[in-house]
This record gives C-alpha cells, sequence and structure tokens, in this order.
C-alpha cells in the first residue's frame, strides 16, 4: 500500500473520532504525556495549517486561519486536516521541501511521518476517550516500518517522541507503535 493510500485510511479515521469529541471532554487525558485532548486538537490542527500550505508550495497559508474555540476546534482540526490530504495528493507535493521542527525534508517524508502521527494520535484519541481504535495489521505493520525508518534518536527529546517503550511479545503492530513512539501500553 502506498502512502497515499494509507493516508486516505488513516486520517478520515482520525478526523470521524474528532469529530465525536464533545466539548466536556476537552480536558481529558491522553497518552501523549504533554497533550489533554484540547491540546492534541491544537497539535493537529496546527501541523496540518502549516504543512498543507508547504505541500503545495507556500510557506504561508493563502488566509491565516483563525484561532478555533472550543465550540469550533473539533471542526476546525477536521477541515485543516482534510486540507492537508488534498494538499498531499497535490501535483508535485512529495517534491517539494517542508520545514518540519527538526528540519527539511521532501513531501514525500512528511506525508510518511503524518502515517505515524496520524495512526498514533488516533490511538491517543480512542484511548482518551475510552473506545477502541483497531487499524489492519497491514496497514499498522507498514506505519511501524515507517516509524522504524524516519524516528532517529535526537528525535526522542520527550517533547517529539519519547524514548521507546517496550511491547510485550505477542502485542500487536499498532501496539508495538505507540510503544516505538513511547507510548505505555
Amino acid at each position: 500500500m502506498n502512502v497515499i493510500e494509507q493516508l486516505d485510511i488513516i486520517l478520515p479515521e482520525l478526523c470521524e473520532r474528532i469529530a465525536r469529541v464533545p466539548v466536556e471532554k476537552f480536558d481529558e487525558a491522553t497518552p501523549c504525556s504533554a497533550f489533554r485532548i484540547r491540546d492534541l486538537f491544537d497539535h493537529l490542527y496546527g501541523g496540518a495549517s502549516a504543512f498543507g500550505p508547504q505541500l503545495r508550495g507556500s510557506a504561508e497559508p493563502a488566509v491565516e486561519p483563525p484561532a478555533p474555540t472550543d465550540e469550533t476546534r473539533p471542526a476546525a482540526v477536521v477541515a485543516a486536516i482534510e486540507e492537508l490530504l488534498a494538499a498531499a495528493k497535490s501535483p508535485g507535493a512529495f517534491e517539494r521541501t517542508v520545514q518540519l521542527p527538526f528540519g527539511a525534508v521532501s513531501g514525500e517524508v512528511l506525508a510518511r511521518f503524518l502515517t505515524v502521527d496520524g495512526m498514533v494520535h488516533t490511538w491517543d484519541l480512542a484511548r482518551a476517550t475510552g473506545t477502541a481504535y483497531e487499524p489492519s495489521g497491514e496497514l499498522a505493520t507498514e506505519v511501524l516500518a515507517s516509524a522504524r525508518d524516519l524516528i532517529r534518536p535526537e528525535m526522542r527529546d520527550g517533547d517529539t517522541f519519547a524514548e521507546q517503550v517496550t511491547a510485550p511479545a505477542d502485542a500487536s503492530p499498532l501496539v508495538q507503535l505507540v510503544a516505538f513512539t513511547g507510548r505505555a501500553v
């Protein structure tokens, strides 16, 4: 499965979950120690709002998005992620250079990071809301392989990624992935 096919599965699932979170749950903790649900939404919104325009060849969004309020936050995050997915599919997106917090990468590398980020944050949101998340083993295995290829030791600063956690020997590919990114499993 190519990276766009992966994103076409992962990001809509994430968006569906975001849209279902009621405002009264925004202060719930997530497995990502730095984020409550509100913070996770803001992280996703900020990244999507920054990376989408870069994938289209612009350093800045066409219109600076307004900061979402609690009432508009889920819809704003979903719209930003949907635009990011569309930008990843735009002509030339994979060949463009995108600036990430840890350095410049190609659009294709960003797309691979988005599969990791999208799957892990879907798991974070599922855990925070007490719902199940079970992507196919094939998809999770492919995303885990990308994570192992992309995440370098210097990225494990506790902010970008935490230190790897040991997953149980019989762990599913999804559990191995979240453990690899530093989540307690």
